[in-house]
């Protein structure tokens, strides 16, 4: 006789498939972002969304610390997202928030004429967005506020302390960022600095100024490449400290560390501690916190019916070997 297994009954097949049923997840949801952050919103209190540039650089978990520690003061949450340089992903965590119909939007463009298309989007939803750190350049959309360093001033800052470092004679070059508005102001402002004192007696000329993809990484290469190129090269402008810590890696490399001078822009612990040891000349110290602070406040006011102002620019510092030396927090690291 042959081997076989009666067939189940209909009811039978029911009850297997109704048990079946209630294993499944009862709806469909993204798969967690690794730059999502959680907002702890409990469903009561307005939510925020904000997209930064990156959450790797101490500069952006600092200000997106202080914002949140704002917000929550203010009587919102946020829901905290990173484009992790990529323009596209930015747009998505944009069209999120819009779905989400958060209160209002803060973003650190990853790219600022790219980011057009996704406030344009939040424009469409009548979702106030405020920029932080990194401004707009797109046309035709409406940012309410923008809050951050005056890149502008601080990149005369840079060109002071190059100046400085070289007794207003030598070569430099620029390593730099070009996607992002703050550091166009920062070049801009370190251009115009450097012709006004040559203007004014001083011979420094800018041999190099190329893209290092705020990035240590991609710096260091570029850094090669320039030390290779220019054998007499004295100094290199970069625009942050990772910038500066890549070229910083260059130098040390190419046997020339106090030969051609470094002056960044941020002021990481890692580049405070370089400049303390005379590795790194100076940077330009920006206050985070503070962009934060002001940039949670400014919407909290929007949302209550206040006005805000349209920008709100922070003085930067100029950070040299003997602030260096009495840093407290520095010290403490050591």
């Amino acid at each position: 006789m042959p081997f076989f297994t009666p067939l189940p009954s209909m009811r039978t097949i029911v009850a297997l498939l109704l048990a079946f049923l209630t294993l499944l997840p009862t709806g469909c949801s993204r798969a967690p972002d690794a730059s999502d952050a959680s907002s702890g919103a409990s469903g009561d209190r307005p939510v925020v969304g904000v997209s930064v540039l990156t959450m790797t650089h101490p500069f952006f978990q600092d200000l997106t610390r202080a914002l949140r520690e704002e917000a929550d003061a203010q009587g919102y949450d946020v829901l905290l997202t990173s484009c992790e340089f990529d323009a596209a992903r930015q747009q998505n965590q944009v069209s999120d928030f819009v779905v989400r119909k958060v209160e209002a939007i803060i973003l650190a463009p990853c790219d600022s004429k790219a980011v057009g298309t996704a406030i344009a989007e939040a424009n469409r939803a009548a979702i106030p967005v405020f920029t932080a750190d990194i401004a707009s350049l797109a046309t035709g959309v409406e940012v309410v506020s923008h809050v951050a360093t005056d890149n502008y001033e601080g990149g005369r800052r840079a060109a002071e302390a190059v100046l400085e470092a070289l007794d207003r004679n030598g070569k430099v070059a620029i390593i730099d960022h070009p996607e992002v508005e703050s550091v166009i102001m920062r070049t801009r402002g370190f251009r115009e600095a450097i012709e006004e004192a040559n203007a004014g007696g001083a011979n420094v000329e800018i041999v190099a100024q190329l893209p290092g993809g705020g990035v240590k990484d991609r710096a260091f290469r570029v850094a090669e490449d320039v030390l290779q190129a220019h054998t007499d090269l004295d100094a290199v402008f970069a625009i942050n400290d990772d910038t500066a810590l890549g070229t910083l890696a260059a130098v040390e490399k190419a046997g020339r560390t106090g030969r051609v001078r470094i002056v960044g822009f941020d002021g990481v612990l890692e580049a405070r501690r370089a400049i303390r040891e005379g590795r790194i000349y100076a940077d330009v110290i920006q206050h985070p916190t503070e962009i934060g602070r002001i940039a949670a406040r400014s919407v909290a006011d929007y949302l209550a019916g206040e006005e805000v102002e349209p920008e709100i620019l922070i003085p930067a510092t100029l950070y040299r070997q003997t602030d260096a030396q009495s840093d407290s927090l520095l010290v403490a690291a050591l």
